[in-house]
């Protein structure tokens, strides 16, 4: 996919470049909305238009607005994808948006999760050829996905609301238990569709508390995804834990990056 990145701060562009590309995708830098305009103009004579432009809000002389008015006045550019990028919003913006068929308004600083998951809906919906597809927003990508109901079974509690915080805040339900035998009680009152597991715990560890957990889907014929979480990352200790009857590992200290990407990893179909 090619893709124009507006923005007069040159840090913030070199930023979205480098992410694009770890994408896979083609971007191209614009430091204004003239040179955005006429970077389209070159790449339609070309006739290799870009897919996507990520537009910043305020910018000098020309601000995203503007340019995104400019780019609609152009038959051959109407169909343009667009995602507004703001540093702050101002009553009527979102307004404004849908007027100018931008397909997207998001706030800076984006993560990049949030922002790729932006960009997949906003392809989803230009694919859909939708005749008004609602606005995508930050909220977007956590109304989209899935709530899953997630058991965090750590003993330390700094741990246990550290990885509630980071969870909760993807949109998904979590319980926490302070050990093996914990978790086991949780798992008998609801059912979950992810277990966070630490090895290492009072009572009953991780390891326990998996093969209790195994040993009863004997008969049920379920299989409850468990990712185990240790403080010792030593070589091995990964295939320990797949030897064990879990689905996934990651080390302590918890990590937001890698927790995420665990559970979609675990958690996504197939």
């Amino acid at each position: 996919m090619k893709v124009l990145v507006v923005d007069d701060n040159e840090t913030n562009r070199r930023l979205l470049e480098q992410t694009l590309r770890r994408w896979g995708a083609i971007p191209s830098p614009a430091a204004g909305g003239q040179a955005a305009l006429d970077a389209m103009a070159s790449a339609e004579a070309a006739e290799k238009p870009f897919s996507l432009i990520l537009l910043d809000h305020q910018m000098p002389g020309m601000d995203g607005f503007a340019v995104a008015e400019r780019i609609r006045q152009q038959p051959r550019l109407i169909s343009t994808t667009i995602m507004m990028l703001s540093s702050g919003g101002q009553r009527g913006d979102a307004s404004r948006c849908r007027k100018l068929g931008i397909t997207a308004y998001l706030f800076k600083p984006i993560e990049q999760t949030e922002l790729l998951e932006a960009i997949l809906t906003a392809v989803g919906h230009q694919t859909a050829e939708a005749t008004q597809p609602p606005l995508i927003t930050r909220h977007t990508p956590r109304e989209r996905r899935p709530a899953l109901s997630v058991l965090v079974a750590e003993d330390n509690r700094v741990n246990q609301l550290l990885a509630a915080r980071l969870l909760e805040k993807r949109g998904y339900s979590v319980v926490v238990a302070a050990n093996g035998q914990e978790a086991l009680t949780a798992l008998e009152k609801q059912s979950f569709d992810v277990v966070f597991m630490d090895v290492q715990m009072p009572a009953m560890d991780g390891f326990q508390a998996t093969a209790a957990i195994r040993d009863r889907e004997k008969t049920t014929g379920k299989h409850l995804r468990i990712i185990a979480m240790t403080a010792h990352a030593m070589e091995g200790d990964r295939e320990k834990c797949l030897a064990a009857g879990m689905d996934g590992y990651i080390s302590k200290p918890i990590h937001a990056k890698e927790m995420i990407a665990a559970i979609e990893d675990i958690a996504s179909p197939a």
